[in-house]
């Protein structure tokens, strides 16, 4: 069904949908899409959803859709919206998504290319052999409850503390991979059983770890504060909060649809059920959300633990001499406070960033010192078949509250994926392309098939040529491991 809703063309990058389309939108919807792409965007139900989350109440400026937008629950997939606080400003879970923190770490090596093609057959199976993955895989980094509640309240911080990393992982993660407020009371006992045994697994679907080299370099000034240069070999790790995130959004979300009565909000999909951030309702899902956010970033650094030691039992060399050092860890489904200037004044504003990456600019308080002068490290993973990009958060990324795109986004459903791809084998013509990948199902390579996605490399595009975020290097996949 191709939506018929209006999209006006402001520029190259940007288009609108007035706040008149609908009675009840309280500010535009602004998407991000060359004119190629709109064919796509008007071929999904993303514009409706994106003209749906207009009616937030406290939504300020615009409903945003990055250029990986696609359909989603309640709000698309590559959507942001910054409701005021002040203003009864309202959290909605579906506007974060079910897996809460799903998002990306990027590690550096000192291997070069030719070092690695000799042994990436060992070093892919060995990280498929050590790192678990697939639907409900469950990991060797077991905890107790007591334990667990300490986890979600700690993050990072608390398995970097029980030897997996070191230190200075934590300086290159996102609120140093331990956000305050994290209330492990407002999590439920379901959402403890299903976390129980899964930190340190990479899970299913779209979630991967990708050997990567570099081939191409279009800022030759960040790249070197990155110690990053053609002919490198990097490492992607994509995964979020697994069993725990999503029971934590289907609770919440399920639970949220009482408040649209009592607090008097209208919203046209019960999917976007939401309560305001200062209510009690509000204020247990953040804190519930939060605990989610950290489980995230510490199995991301229980992951990436388990990596640095096959590369060491592969290259007989130690993570250090490797330089396996961590660029950067970004969330893509996340809530955050932050204060923007809106019409002259200084807000705070709940921000929901969903299939969307923070993209703070050079100079700003929470970037590590190393990058101030750069500005935010941005990691866009493409498909298996294409690219991935490393960018740099920039000044004019305020008009998107400081986001950007997350990926290459879908443009078939898994199910659709799997009837194109019956009858080929993915793995054999990856392999032709000198990619080697490796998967606990067939299906999941089919569903993950490159023509499943959108070129990233366009996407890219759009979001450096707007200027919300400025390309730094790509990455080509080299061997890849999935659920």
């Amino acid at each position: 069904m191709i939506w018929q809703g209006p999209l006006e063309k402001i520029d190259d990058w940007r288009w609108r949908i007035p706040k008149d389309y609908k009675q009840g939108m309280r500010v535009d919807g602004l998407l991000y899409a060359d004119e190629e792409m709109i064919g796509d965007i008007r071929s999904d139900r993303a514009a409706e959803q994106v003209a749906n989350v207009a009616f937030l109440p406290g939504i300020v400026k615009y409903s945003l859709a990055m250029p990986d937008v696609h359909w989603g629950y309640g709000m698309p997939i590559g959507g942001v919206a910054a409701t005021d606080v002040e203003a009864d400003g309202v959290v909605s879970p579906g506007s974060i998504g079910y897996d809460i923190n799903c998002g990306m770490r990027l590690v550096n090596t000192n291997l070069k290319l030719e070092e690695v093609k000799p042994r990436l057959k060992d070093l892919v199976y060995g990280l498929y052999n050590d790192i678990p993955a697939g639907v409900g895989s469950k990991g060797d980094i077991k905890v107790s409850e007591k334990e667990e509640r300490k986890l979600l309240a700690e993050g990072a911080r608390w398995v970097v503390e029980h030897g997996y990393g070191r230190g200075e992982d934590l300086d290159y993660t996102e609120e140093h991979g331990e956000i305050r407020g994290a209330d492990p009371d407002a999590v439920s006992q379901r959402a403890y059983e299903r976390g129980k045994a899964q930190s340190g697994t990479l899970g299913s679907g779209n979630h991967f770890l990708e050997v990567q080299v570099v081939d191409e370099i279009y800022d030759e000034e960040a790249a070197k504060v990155f110690d990053l240069e053609a002919g490198r070999v990097t490492m992607m790790i994509h995964s979020g909060s697994r069993g725990l995130g999503y029971q934590v959004c289907d609770e919440y979300s399920r639970d949220m649809i009482k408040c649209l009565t009592k607090y008097n909000i209208d919203v046209p999909d019960r999917q976007l059920a939401c309560a305001p951030v200062n209510s009690p309702e509000g204020k247990a899902y953040i804190g519930a959300m939060k605990c989610a956010a950290n489980y995230a970033w510490a199995n991301r650094q229980c992951l990436m633990h388990l990596a640095r030691s096959v590369f060491e039992k592969v290259f007989k060399a130690s993570p250090r001499d490797l330089g396996m050092d961590l660029i950067y860890d970004v969330a893509h489904n996340i809530g955050k406070l932050e204060k923007y200037n809106i019409d002259g004044r200084e807000k705070l504003l709940f921000v929901h960033r969903k299939g969307a990456t923070r993209a703070f600019p050079p100079e700003h308080p929470e970037l590590p010192a190393r990058y101030k002068k750069i500005g935010q490290p941005v990691i866009i993973p493409g498909d298996m078949g294409r690219n991935s990009y490393l960018l740099v958060g920039t000044k004019k990324a305020e008009e998107t509250f400081y986001s950007t795109a997350h990926g290459a986004g879908r443009v078939l459903s898994r199910s659709a994926a799997i009837s194109r791809c019956r009858g080929r084998s993915i793995a054999r013509e990856l392999e032709s392309k000198g990619i080697i990948v490796m998967s606990s199902t067939r299906d999941t390579l089919a569903e993950e098939a490159p023509e499943a996605y959108k070129d990233v490399n366009r996407v890219v595009d759009v979001v450096h040529s707007a200027g919300i975020s400025k390309r730094v290097a790509r990455m080509r996949p080299l061997g890849v491991i999935k659920g």
